[in-house]
């Protein structure tokens, strides 16, 4: 059986055919990306935080999507004029599916946004602004990642590699916890990874290309947290019939 990978989505305004309202979107690279490197994708819309725990429990791992920049408000910023509008309701519920899947050791990929999201939601700032790590509005660039020796990312990816990229944030004072496992060319932390567990932020967007390294890793990681689950579920359903 496939494990099953939560990826979250986003609120926004959509049209298609006679349509024209409200949907919970996600550009489908995200889960066909999932999908070729050997898991199930189950998408996750925004929801109330409190509901984030019992979410998380059903999956085997999680992605938070790349999206909209993170409310400045978190990490105690006031916004910059080039930081985009934020997404609050977005923000907290993706704060909230973090920490649960940190506490319930459930692997975690996070996303472009979902890395900084990551570093802010243990404790970590963000750079508002800075250029050369897209392609122009809308169109996606491209630069070179260097790995960070002895890293969880390293022993995936152990050469300097061209990443689709995206983002005109980064990574500012790093979060307790976090160690850097890569870098951009001009310095800026392009991986991040938590001290134990399965726990990864990358700042490009993986899903945008070819490379199934970082995603077939995380579907592994998924595959024993499922037989984790069901040797669990078999303990308990055997301690039941005995009693």
């Amino acid at each position: 059986m496939k494990p099953l990978i939560g990826i979250s989505t986003y609120l926004d305004h959509a049209s298609w055919g006679v349509w024209s309202m409200g949907a919970a979107l996600l550009p489908a690279a995200y889960h066909t990306h999932v999908q070729r490197a050997g898991a199930a994708a189950f998408l996750l819309p925004p929801d109330a935080a409190e509901y984030a725990a019992q979410t998380v429990s059903r999956l085997d791992a999680l992605v938070i999507a790349g999206g909209a920049d993170v409310d400045p408000v978190r990490y105690g910023a006031a916004p910059d004029p080039r930081t985009g509008p934020p997404a609050r309701e977005r923000d907290t519920w993706e704060s909230a599916l973090i920490h649960a899947a940190i506490a319930q050791g459930v692997p975690l990929l996070g996303i472009c946004r979902g890395m900084q999201l990551l570093n802010v939601a243990l404790g970590g700032t963000l750079q508002q602004h800075l250029d050369g790590h897209t392609g122009g509005v809308g169109v996606l660039g491209t630069h070179t990642v260097k790995p960070v020796p002895g890293t969880r990312y390293a022993a995936l990816v152990p050469e300097a590699a061209d990443v689709p990229t995206y983002h005109h944030q980064a990574v500012a004072v790093l979060a307790p916890g976090l160690t850097v496992s890569a870098h951009a060319e001009d310095g800026t932390v392009e991986a991040v990874e938590l001290d134990g567990g399965w726990v990864l932020g990358v700042q490009w967007h993986p899903e945008m290309g070819d490379d199934l390294r970082v995603a077939r890793a995380l579907v592994a990681a998924a595959r024993e947290r499922a037989a984790q689950r069901t040797g669990q579920r078999g303990a308990e359903d055997g301690g039941r019939l005995g009693e």
